[in-house]
């Protein structure tokens, strides 16, 4: 079957606007859920991060509260530990898309931190793009098509429509005010078309051969709709 690629954040916090570092990383559900379907389907996957380092987990996205009680939260933490993929990842300065049949972009808040101002990331989207392979992004991990620009200096998502955690899913969640910019607002600026849906439902967009998921709900719909075009 298919070799999809994960690039996924290699840090383990997000510097907020007064400095302070929230402890962060990628969000459990938004690499389980796709982990799952495409593994599932008999796809094989490979995570690049940049460096190479193994990505850290968002705390956060362990707990009861956000994984549908204690049980939900056991068996995503269950479902981690069987992803050793996670253990050895590539260097994604390495990286040669033509390796691969599509690539998928989990969130969390730590790609607001490296893959946003990442240049190997952002020339790997703009290649991406332009290859017509499929490409999906979740929730923060949008944060990354802010990288991805051309020689002239315009974003390559300019005139896309695009899925995105929102601005009011950043101020429900706490750290809206707290932020050094929001992601909604800067991909607007970058000339993204944002299409947002209601807070934490599920809201998937396609344009092309672009995916996009606005929030964790979105991971294992837009996975199923991503898996469409896999052989």
């Amino acid at each position: 079957m298919s070799k999809i690629l994960f690039v996924m954040t290699g840090v383990d916090h997000w510097t907020l606007a007064d400095g302070t570092k929230h402890p962060t990383g990628f969000w459990a559900e938004e690499a389980v859920a796709p982990y799952r379907a495409f593994k599932g389907a008999g796809h094989e996957i490979v995570v690049a991060t940049p460096g190479g380092v193994v990505p850290t987990v968002d705390r956060g996205s362990l707990a009861p509260e956000v994984n549908g009680g204690q049980e939900g939260a056991d068996e995503i933490a269950a479902a981690l530990a069987t992803m050793t993929e996670l253990d050895s990842p590539i260097r994604l300065e390495d990286v040669d898309l033509g390796d691969y049949a599509a690539v998928f972009y989990p969130g969390g808040h730590g790609p607001m931190e490296d893959l946003a101002v990442n240049a190997d990331s952002g020339r790997l989207l703009v290649d991406a793009l332009g290859s017509g392979k499929p490409l999906a992004v979740v929730c923060h991990g949008p944060a990354a098509l802010l990288a991805a620009t051309r020689e002239d200096g315009s974003n390559a998502f300019a005139g896309y429509r695009v899925a995105a955690f929102t601005n009011a899913e950043e101020t429900q969640a706490g750290l809206a005010d707290r932020a050094k910019w929001l992601l909604e607002t800067r991909l607007v600026e970058a000339g993204v078309d944002v299409r947002a849906g209601e807070p934490w439902a599920p809201n998937v967009v396609v344009d092309r051969n672009l995916f996009t998921g606005q929030n964790p709900a979105s991971s294992a719909p837009l996975a199923a709709e991503f898996l469409k075009t896999l052989a």
